[in-house]
């Protein structure tokens, strides 16, 4: 409407309850709200306000004459590589350079209006899933305080289409390993896997995209679909609302599971919370399904292919040579072996979170992963019988110096009193062996057992093993036997000893 007065819900609302409820006339209420008559009529007819719409396009004197220009150039877009199209920006320059001299941000808008109107709205087909039939894979990041720091976690997710069943994973990095633990972990949870999974073209699992929907997969992701016998499918490349439904499940992942920030020591402790939140989340019903999340896994269950009987191992194996200082590398990071069970050459297997290291079928050493660069990862154990044979080397040992910022203090009191026993040498060695306890007990029961030790005067390794002995295994106070039905018995016990049976000896030596 044009040259008349437009009225709020609120001022009709005025009006009308003036003219129905007071019974007021046009003219009187004109007067009070100074409107017109007409207006007043209007505002009487409907109580729903109106819309404002142009009669006829606003007049732009000067980029007027330029509009046939843009539409040209907007029509030739829809003809040219989708790189080497006309942009807003280069459209203005052209404008310019054939005389136009009015602002940018009127070009810029009158562009706008012009693509959405000629834009039509993404609409798609409605699916359904048979049971047991299809999965959906994706990956999101998310926010966790782990051991007191915050950090940037990457989250996979798994959803059943049919049931609609969600498993959440978190791991430090996106890398093959992490892919491949997130699927085992996945079918482990489901108790089954589906006849085939859907995925974005991503690096862990496509090596190269070719024509179609042609792929050269990674070996490691094609070893693990023919471990679990499923087929794969890999959507086209920008069209992520193939895999609509897991691209849903990552936002609400994410604000369901992640809300507030976790706060956790470890990963194992973070995915344990995840995980039981998935299990929790079968008692929801998605809008419009007759059943519930769980109970509709509970159908599609028995249509998912077994597990295997072995489930697949994502780790990497890497074949690795101990270098002078009982040390293997991997990715840039060296990690320690046990200074007495060294061998040239090892094999090395890394999952996303644990890196062991072994001999044959033999586990020499477990370390947490690093991911950072030129890492040192020693474990002052592994150098303890080294030490032992040279405790000259003890004051200056790179994971001895690590460990001593660390220990007790009730430590360098033992190590101390030990060397003052004994200062050339015996009293480091004897140290030694108090801290290879650590191998075989937990570190909290030693400080304990040292604390004692010194407590009662025996600060040795004998006195050590003794208070750990007691620690692990109490002396249980026996509770008097209840002689109430035979008081006859209880003065068995205090009686005084018959003496006279050694003179009997002593006279039949005799």
């Amino acid at each position: 409407m044009t040259g008349e007065e437009m009225l709020t819900v609120e001022d009709r609302e005025v009006i009308r309850r003036a003219y129905f409820i007071e019974e007021k006339s046009i003219r009187e209420i004109a007067r009070e709200r100074h409107h017109s008559r007409k207006t007043i009529r209007k505002a009487l007819a409907s109580a729903e306000a109106e819309q404002y719409t142009l009669t006829q396009p606003r007049s732009a004197p000067v980029l007027g004459a330029y509009t046939a220009r843009i539409d040209a150039l907007l029509a030739e877009n829809t003809t040219l590589p989708r790189k080497q199209r006309y942009t807003g920006e280069r459209i203005c320059e052209l404008l310019e350079g054939a005389g136009y001299t009015g602002s940018r941000s009127s070009v810029r808008t009158y562009i706008a209006a012009q693509r959405k109107a000629q834009r039509r709205p993404q609409v798609f087909l409605p699916l359904e899933f048979d049971p047991g039939t299809d999965a959906q894979v994706d990956w999101g990041e998310g926010v966790a305080e782990i051991g007191g720091e915050r950090a940037t976690v990457q989250l996979f997710y798994m959803r059943l289409s049919y049931s609609r069943r969600l498993f959440m994973m978190a791991f430090p990095t996106q890398r093959q390993e992490a892919f491949l633990m997130g699927h085992v972990q996945a079918f482990k949870f489901f108790d089954g896997v589906p006849q085939r999974i859907s995925y974005d073209n991503l690096k862990t699992a496509v090596h190269e995209i070719l024509t179609g929907h042609t792929r050269r997969e990674q070996a490691a992701f094609v070893q693990l679909r023919s471990h679990y016998v499923y087929a794969s499918h890999f959507c086209t490349p920008g069209q992520g609302h193939e895999k609509g439904g897991v691209e849903h499940g990552v936002g609400f992942g994410r604000r369901k599971y992640m809300v507030p920030i976790p706060k956790v020591r470890d990963f194992a402790e973070l995915n344990a919370q995840l995980l039981e939140k998935c299990a929790q989340d079968d008692q929801r019903r998605v809008d419009r399904q007759p059943l519930t999340i769980g109970e509709a896994w509970e159908v599609e269950r028995a249509y998912l292919q077994p597990l295997p009987q072995y489930a697949f191992d994502p780790r990497i194996t890497q074949a690795v040579t101990l270098n002078p200082y009982s040390q293997v590398t991997f990715e840039t990071n060296r990690y320690s072996v046990p200074t007495d069970l060294a061998q040239k050459h090892l094999v090395l297997k890394a999952d996303p979170f644990t890196l062991t290291i072994q001999h044959l079928d033999a586990v020499l050493a477990t370390h947490a992963r690093s991911y950072g660069r030129a890492q040192d990862v020693l474990d002052p154990l592994h150098y303890l019988p080294l030490l032992e044979q040279r405790p000259g080397a003890f004051e200056h040992a790179k994971p001895l110096r690590q460990w001593r910022a660390q220990w007790p203090p009730v430590y360098e009191q033992l190590l101390d009193t030990l060397c003052t026993q004994d200062a050339s040498g015996g009293g480091v060695r004897e140290f030694i062996q108090v801290l290879k306890l650590h191998r075989e007990y937990p570190a909290q029961q030693i400080q304990r057992a040292v604390t004692q030790a010194l407590d009662y005067g025996c600060p040795h390794i004998d006195g050590v093993r003794l208070c750990l002995q007691q620690l692990r295994h109490p002396e249980v106070p026996l509770n008097p036997v209840d002689l109430t039905q035979r008081p006859e018995l209880a003065v068995v016990a205090q009686q005084p000893p018959d003496l006279q049976c050694y003179d009997q000896l002593l006279a039949a030596g005799d």
